[in-house]
């Protein structure tokens, strides 16, 4: 089984980043999805190909799977894996599309509300079933037009939703090279989250792992989080933040998420961290909302020093 290969790869290392792609929606049984939600190195990011909104056109296409079945199959995922990313792929003007099933898949993306998806206007290829038995009729200023309105839905749909679940909020994010537009008078990294979203940074020290450790500790048994602020020439615990690294390409590293560009983000790395060292910290009560504030606000005291 799927499951089982993926349990031995990812118990190769803690460290490890598992990440796996384009599954058939039929093909998620419930030990993946256990399997998932247990294993923090296994990433929080599934593409669910859809290809239609429409039940008729699934039909159509010989999918294997309605509507219906595809949205409960999303509503499952969600339920068990809260975090995760989910990505597809659709087809505007296949073979006979109506208006209405078209619609259908304008709906399906507007409630499922995806995190990425790859849009197409129908072509058609040979040797396949649609070539044998159907006639790719829907006109080529018709396909065009409905690949607009479902690229216009998604990119609508993609902002609403990071800004509501990724701004603010911490994120690991492996570190994978220097950003497209990085320069050497402003120099970024580009990486990505454990649900494969795009993050630019700004190049520069950051704390260490090791060293926000107690920190963490300190700042979570002395106060709550968000009820005040940290004087660094005043508060012990601030003194245990004072060595800083730079990122390499591969690190690991705990960013603050504060912009979110369609699905590209932006945000402030904080510490370089590990797989298991960001999952301790995100079992800590209280470590979300402004903690990420409060660490900003520690580094930027420290360099006035």
């Amino acid at each position: 089984r799927f499951a089982d290969l993926l349990e031995a790869v990812s118990s190769l290392s803690p460290e490890l980043r598992v990440r796996f792609t384009s599954p058939h929606p039929k093909d998620y049984p419930p030990p993946l999805l256990s399997l998932m939600a247990e294993r923090p190195n296994v990433c929080n990011h599934l593409h669910m190909p859809a290809q239609s909104g429409s039940s008729s056109v699934l039909r159509r296409m010989r999918r294997g799977y309605t509507r219906e079945a595809y949205l409960e199959l999303i509503g499952d995922v969600r339920r068990l894996i809260p975090d995760v990313a989910v990505s597809s792929d659709f087809i505007a003007g296949f073979c006979g599309e109506t208006e209405e099933e078209h619609r259908d898949t304008l709906s399906c993306m507007e409630e499922v509300r995806f995190d990425q998806a790859f849009m197409f206007a129908y072509s058609m290829r040979g040797k396949t079933h649609a070539h044998r038995t159907m006639e790719d009729d829907v006109p080529p200023d018709v396909k065009n037009r409905r690949l607009n309105e479902i690229i216009d839905v998604f990119r609508h749909n993609v902002q609403l939703r990071n800004n509501e679940e990724e701004v603010g909020k911490l994120r690991l994010v492996l570190v994978e090279g220097e950003a497209k537009r990085s320069t050497a008078e402003n120099r970024t990294w580009s990486g990505r989250t454990d649900q494969n979203k795009r993050v630019v940074l700004a190049s520069g020290p950051v704390l260490t792992e090791e060293e926000m450790n107690p920190f963490l500790s300190h700042v979570l048994s002395t106060r709550t989080v968000g009820e005040g602020g940290i004087d660094i020439a005043n508060d012990d615990g601030a003194n245990f933040l004072r060595t800083r690294v730079e990122l390499c390409r591969g690190d690991y590293a705990v960013v603050q998420i504060t912009e979110a560009r369609g699905h590209t983000l932006k945000g402030q790395a904080l510490w370089r961290s590990s797989i298991v060292g960001f999952e301790n910290a995100k079992n800590s009560q209280g470590w979300e909302g402004s903690f990420g504030g409060l660490v900003g606000q520690v580094l930027t005291q420290q360099n006035d020093l």
